[in-house]
This record gives C-alpha cells, sequence and structure tokens, in this order.
C-alpha cells in the first residue's frame, strides 16, 4: 500500500522563535497591527511503501524522531492519507 504523510515539525512553546520574532515584525510592519504571535515551522510531505496503515504510522513516527525533528526542542505532528490506487 502507498500512503502519504504530511508532518508538520514546529519549535516547542518553551523554545524563543526568532524566525517568527522577525516575522511578526515585519506583519506589523506592514500595518498588521492585530497579531499578538507567530511561529514558524516546518511541512515535510513523505510518500511511502507499507504493508498496511500500522507500519506506515510506526515509519513515519520513527523518520520523526530520528531525523526530522529535533524532539529537545521541536514537537511533530503528522497525518497519514492511503493514497494506493
Amino acid at each position: 500500500m502507498k500512503f502519504q504523510a504530511t508532518i508538520q515539525i514546529m519549535l516547542k512553546e518553551s523554545v524563543n522563535d526568532p524566525q517568527g520574532n522577525a516575522v511578526l515584525s515585519g506583519l506589523k510592519a506592514l500595518g498588521f497591527e492585530n497579531i499578538e504571535n507567530v511561529r514558524v515551522g516546518k511541512f515535510v510531505s513523505v510518500q511511502l511503501q507499507a504493508t498496511d496503515r500500522s507500519s506506515a504510522d510506526a515509519e513515519v513516527n520513527a523518520m520523526c524522531e530520528k531525523l526530522l525533528a529535533n524532539t529537545v526542542i521541536e514537537s511533530f505532528t503528522y497525518t497519514l492519507e492511503d493514497v494506493t490506487t
């Protein structure tokens, strides 16, 4: 079976986000005054083959924990979609 994983990686709330702060400043300079906070993260799209959904889920989770996210300072969430045709 073929699966599509959509992974979102963000800095943990307790970690300062200098890129988010820069975007916030830029948006306010452009007149967007109602913005209170901006956090910038990563978006990763992965297609993979697996025998079943449970195997695909375990593999995507391992990818995130071992390489895609620095779990000391980042958290991740993902969705998994069956794209077998």
